[in-house]
């Protein structure tokens, strides 16, 4: 074990990860098993940009659409700690982690399929061509979107696990590990938004466009059928080329007196120490700050800044794609600072210090949501049957610098709170699993709140977005004083 202390006193242990995983693992070998987070967050991506949307399409009205995004956090709460919790008690010969990581990805594939047939599979059940509610595909839609959240939970976890194991105790190495993990999300939102941008993908997929799934449908189904393909490939590569040996006897025999995961979950949350009971309340207000423009961003494109409405002309559809687009340059501007973070974390002011910064970014920009959204009304033009045009360049600009700006605090939120835990963890003991399972239900309840509370308090002033951004940007400003004043630095 490594000695040592935070700056506020407390005292630490980082203990060595197995055997198999030592602080020698090649940084190659973490780059890659990292590069599965490109697989997971092309799909994530397309969720963020293209379902809310998709989902209002099929008749559910925007103020129920947020209730749909309850089976994330739900799935998230319940499925990673438990994937968590029994990789690192798996006794299996082909690794801890490994066999979760492939049961995640085989999910996926059967989620792809239901959200991007939905429309087709709930037509030949008996729904309706034509404007108004489609039932049925909504019912397979939900079912593939919770697949697909389970899928989710069961990769990621893992993973960052797997990283923390090859990183052999070394905090350095924890937090390289997760930066090159926030990296790999960046190219996958690089590629997700691309895909969700490009008007015209259906056409490379002659069989997505049919008589109920229109070209917005066929698009969205060509969409995902890539993500399958880049995880497939991604994930198939990590695992050809990095190894895990299987649990030691000693382990073994661990694992048989080990009580039950809910009782191992309990018992870790008692024996956390201050640091990550910090940690957990930072993540949770910095989330409750982030939920509300992930879940509605493009809609907020699309209604605020572009005039359009749902279902009602192409306004609506080129303000979406525009907002694709702004995730995309986003997405850019992240992978770029992901790179530095290590840098700046180590060398300079502090990871604490960095992360509390930019949430004041973060809630700088949530707050420029109402400018931009004041600007587009003002300057918006008609046509002479009184459509609404597109806005004019200054305004599309506004609202993609908007974009780009969130991305430097998104780096941050993607790799910093995770090498915390990573760290922190082994302060109680915990395994990586199930510590970085407990870190992500303090991004789940968020979820669950903006998801509750989203959609009713936007429809209480009038339907749009803007009350929830707002929400988020004093959240964001709350999470970084909380981030600078009472969160432990850990070792540089």
């Amino acid at each position: 074990m490594e000695n040592g202390s935070m700056r506020d006193g407390t005292h630490f242990q980082i203990q060595r990860a197995p055997a198999e995983a030592t602080a020698a693992t090649p940084m190659w070998k973490i780059m890659t098993v990292a590069a599965i987070a490109a697989g997971v967050q092309f799909g994530w991506a397309l969720q963020l940009s293209l379902l809310t949307p998709y989902v209002q399409l099929l008749g559910i009205p925007h103020k129920f659409s947020s209730f749909i995004w309850l089976c994330g956090p739900i799935s998230g709460m319940i499925v990673q700690p438990l994937v968590g919790y029994y990789s690192d008690k798996s006794t299996c010969r082909f690794g801890r982690r490994r066999p979760f990581i492939v049961a995640g990805a085989l999910l996926v594939i059967i989620a792809v399929f239901l959200i991007g047939f939905a429309a087709d599979i709930g037509h030949a059940a008996g729904d309706q061509i034509g404007k108004g509610s489609k039932p049925r595909a909504i019912v397979i839609f939900v079912v593939g979107f919770w697949v697909l959240d389970v899928a989710n939970n069961t990769l990621q976890g893992p993973c960052r696990a797997f990283l923390a194991d090859l990183s052999g105790g070394s905090a350095s190495k924890m937090r390289s590990a997760n930066a090159f993990f926030s990296f790999f999300m960046a190219v996958g939102n690089v590629l997700g938004y691309s895909a969700g941008s490009y008007a015209d993908l259906y056409k490379h997929f002659s069989f997505s466009k049919t008589q109920v799934c229109d070209i917005y449908c066929a698009n969205l189904k060509s969409c995902f059928i890539i993500s399958a393909i880049i995880l497939l490939f991604v994930t198939t590569l990590a695992l050809s080329l990095v190894g895990e040996a299987p649990a030691r006897a000693e382990e073994k025999k661990a694992e048989a007196e080990a009580p039950a995961a809910c009782g191992q979950l309990l018992n870790a949350l008692r024996e956390f120490r201050r640091p990550m009971w910090v940690l957990l309340a930072v993540t949770f207000v910095n989330w409750l700050a982030w939920f509300p423009f992930l879940l509605y961003n493009t809609d907020w494109m699309a209604k605020e800044v572009y005039g359009g409405k749902v279902g009602d002309g192409e306004l609506y559809d080129h303000g979406v794609q525009a907002g694709a687009r702004g995730l995309l340059f986003q997405s850019v501007v992240l992978g770029a600072v992901s790179l530095l973070m290590e840098f700046f974390g180590r060398r300079l002011v502090g990871a604490k210090v960095i992360w509390g910064g930019v949430n004041f970014i973060l809630a700088a920009g949530l707050a420029m949501t109402v400018l931009v959204t004041k600007i587009a009304a003002k300057t918006r033009h008609y046509d002479v049957y009184g459509n609404a045009l597109p806005p004019n360049a200054g305004v599309k600009a506004g609202g993609l610098m908007l974009f780009c700006v969130l991305g430097i605090p998104l780096a941050a939120t993607f790799s910093i709170p995770f090498a915390l835990a990573s760290i922190f963890s082994s302060n109680y003991g915990a395994g990586q699993g199930l510590s970085l399972g407990v870190l992500n239900i303090a991004i789940c309840i968020p979820q669950m709140i903006v998801s509750f509370g989203g959609g009713p308090l936007d429809a209480l002033f009038g339907g749009g977005n803007l009350p929830a951004f707002i929400f988020g940007a004093i959240a964001a400003a709350v999470s970084g004083v909380m981030a600078i004043t009472i969160l432990p630095s850990p070792p540089r």
